[in-house]
C-alpha cells in the first residue's frame, strides 16, 4: 500500500493510507439499536431453555458425596441469586435476570471503552 501523499479532490492531502472503517456516523444509531434489541431478545428468550438440573460442578459433588462440605457465597442471598428474582415465576425471574446480566455487562463495557478509549 502506497504512503506517498497526494492531493485528493477537494484539495487536501491524503496519505493514501487504510482508513480505521468506523461507520458513518448515521449508521451507528441504528446498528446499535437493532445489536441491543437482537442481544436482549436472546438473553430473554434463551433464558426459557435453561435448566433447573444441577451444573457439571454441582453434579460431580453430589455424585462423589461432597456436596456438603461447600459454602455458601457471600452473595447467596443476592438480589440475582441463582439466576434468578425470589418471588417471581421461574420463567420471568430467569428471563429478568438475563436482562440484568445483560444489561451490566453492557453498562461495563461502554464504561471501560469511553475510559480507555480516552487514553488513546
Amino acid at each position: 500500500m502506497s504512503t506517498h501523499a497526494r492531493p485528493s479532490e477537494t484539495g487536501s492531502v491524503t496519505t493514501g493510507r487504510a482508513t480505521t472503517g468506523a461507520a458513518p456516523r448515521g449508521v451507528r444509531g441504528p446498528f446499535a439499536a437493532v445489536a441491543l434489541g437482537v442481544i436482549v431478545l436472546v438473553a430473554v428468550g434463551l433464558s426459557f431453555f435453561a435448566s433447573a438440573s444441577p451444573d457439571g460442578l454441582e453434579w460431580t459433588a453430589e455424585h462423589l458425596g461432597f456436596a456438603d462440605a461447600a459454602a455458601d457465597s457471600a452473595v447467596a442471598g443476592g438480589p440475582l441469586a441463582d439466576y434468578g428474582l425470589a418471588g417471581w415465576d421461574a420463567f420471568w425471574s430467569n428471563a429478568a435476570a438475563g436482562l440484568v446480566g445483560v444489561l451490566v455487562v453492557l453498562a461495563v463495557t461502554f464504561g471501560l471503552t469511553r475510559l480507555l478509549g480516552r487514553r488513546a
